[in-house]
C-alpha cells in the first residue's frame, strides 16, 4: 500500500506553486491531501496533525511557507517522518528568509529542502522517499525519467538539425 503524502502550506497566498506539487503527486498516481496550517497562527493543530501524520497513513510532509514562518521546522520537531521544506519567494528578502528558515535545522531534526516555490520537486523527491517500499512506484519514476530523456534527445536531434541547415 503506497503512503500518502501531506502537503501543508502556511498561507492560501502559497497554493499557486503548491498546486504544482499535487498535480505532479497526481500525475505519478500518489494519494495525497493539502491543508492550510500556520506554525505561528495554528501552532496546536499544526502540531497536532505532524504528530498524527504516520498513524493517519502518510509517509511525507511537504511544507511550503515564505517569509521566515519555520512550518518545515515545526513539523519536523512533532514527527519523525521525512520532512521536506518549500521556501516560498516573497517578502523584503523575495524569499531568502524562507531559504535560509528552511535549511537551518538543528542536529536530529532534519528537514529536505528545495528551491525558493520548488513544489514540483518537492512532489518529486517525496515520490523517490515513497519508492524505496513501493516497487510499482519505482517503475513509474523510471519511466518517467525514460520519458525525460527521450524528450530531450528529441531536441537535441532537431537542433542538430538546425545547425546542419545553417
Amino acid at each position: 500500500m503506497i503512503r500518502k503524502v501531506a502537503v501543508i502550506m502556511g498561507s492560501d497566498s502559497d497554493w499557486p506553486q503548491v498546486k504544482g506539487a499535487c498535480v505532479q503527486l497526481k500525475a505519478l498516481d500518489i494519494p495525497f491531501e493539502a491543508h492550510i496550517l500556520s506554525a505561528h497562527r495554528t501552532p496546536a493543530a499544526a502540531a497536532e496533525f505532524a504528530k498524527k501524520a504516520k498513524a493517519e497513513g502518510f509517509g511525507v510532509i511537504l511544507c511550503a511557507a515564505g517569509m521566515a514562518a519555520h512550518l518545515a521546522g515545526a513539523f519536523a520537531a512533532n514527527t519523525t517522518l521525512p520532512v521536506i521544506g518549500i521556501p516560498m519567494k516573497g517578502g523584503a528578502m523575495d524569499g531568502l528568509d524562507a531559504l535560509l528558515a528552511t535549511v537551518q535545522m538543528p542536529s536530529g531534526i532534519p528537514v529536505a529542502t528545495v528551491a525558493l516555490n520548488g513544489a514540483k520537486n518537492a512532489a518529486w523527491l517525496a515520490a523517490q522517499i515513497l519508492a524505496l517500499s513501493d516497487e510499482g512506484l519505482a517503475a513509474r519514476l523510471e519511466a518517467e525519467r525514460e520519458k525525460m530523456s527521450a524528450e530531450i534527445a528529441a531536441k537535441e536531434a532537431k537542433l542538430q538539425q538546425e545547425i546542419a541547415a545553417l
